[in-house]
């Protein structure tokens, strides 16, 4: 099968998300109710009504960005009468889209993912004081330099690649000043720019080991399935399918980088040619085409979003 189901990451929730979806299908209204009851916490209203700055809380947006991916999934399965293995190959997902796309293959319950992203996302904010540190969007750079830019930049502080993107964008994590530095540093190696990001804490970096010590003690208590399509891991780039080894990347996860564009380059090897983001956004549809021409993203996040889809399966 040529198709892979993919799941976005942090920075696509908004005001609004899921609520076309809601008042389309009871399939997600389900969804977002088992997701309220599991977190004990009315974030469906949040997601439809706001406000935006407690929605981009990383505690909220975290579990509201899988509530949107799962329940497009059901609907495809439940109202389209598909089952996920029929429809794709392989699942992945960027950074905590990785727990939406263990839901979505069936090997997470949808209230323990609800509730692992809700303490993954207060463990992350937790573990540096806010102002520490950072992150930075590196443009026009490959992963090698700014590999390098980083190293020099330390200085004995932390910084590190966090997300490698594809199609020249990169983006840095760690302290705020050697993320700083690092924007100069990859400035000298040939990148076109660099951004500060609007992020509360420096996710994918070895700051965040207090968050995977939380997160490794949590999901030794969750019990794990075997998913029902192969799992590509951010920090492997390959596929996965054992519960004990998914619980093992899930928590490498939290201070290793996503790496992204070897993900997708690993599932065009597979023989995939059609990445199917679900859910909020369309930033990894986006990125598809620049990481290999051969690939193509689809976007599936609206009611109408999801009758064209079901037109071509």
């Amino acid at each position: 099968m040529a198709r892979a189901f993919v799941f976005p990451g942090q920075g696509s929730q908004a005001v609004g998300m899921g609520a076309d979806l809601a008042g389309a299908f009871a399939t997600a209204r389900d969804v977002f109710h088992e997701v309220d009851e599991a977190l004990k916490q009315n974030l469906s209203k949040l997601m439809r009504e706001g406000p935006e700055s407690d929605l981009v809380l990383t505690e909220n947006a975290q579990p509201a960005l899988m509530a949107v991916s799962v329940a497009v999934v059901r609907i495809l399965e439940r109202d389209g009468g598909k089952p996920l293995a029929s429809l794709a190959s392989h699942v992945a997902g960027h950074s905590l889209g990785e727990y939406s796309a263990l839901a979505a293959a069936g090997s997470l319950q949808l209230a323990d993912a609800a509730r692992l992203l809700k303490l993954r996302g207060q463990s992350m904010q937790k573990a540096v004081p806010v102002g520490v540190g950072a992150m930075a969007a590196l443009l026009g750079i490959e992963l090698e330099p700014a590999q390098e830019a980083c190293k020099e930049a330390a200085q004995g502080q932390v910084v590190a690649v966090a997300n490698d993107n594809g199609g020249g964008q990169v983006v840095v994590s760690g302290h705020k000043e050697a993320v700083e530095r690092t924007i100069e540093a990859a400035k000298a190696k040939g990148c076109k720019r660099g951004m500060m990001l609007p992020v509360s804490a420096p996710f994918h970096c070895p700051l965040m080991q207090p968050a995977a010590d939380a997160m490794k003690e949590a999901l030794e208590k969750v019990s794990l399935g075997t998913p029902s399509v192969p799992l590509v891991s951010n920090v492997l780039a390959s596929e996965i399918t054992n519960p004990a080894d998914i619980k093992v990347r899930l928590v490498e996860q939290v201070t290793g980088t996503v790496r992204w564009r070897e993900c997708c380059l690993y599932m065009k090897q597979q023989g995939v040619t059609t990445l199917v983001e679900l859910g909020a956004g369309k930033v990894l549809t986006g990125l598809a085409k620049r990481i290999d021409g051969d690939l193509s993203g689809v976007s599936v996040q609206t009611p109408a979003d999801i009758e064209a889809f079901a037109k071509t399966i």
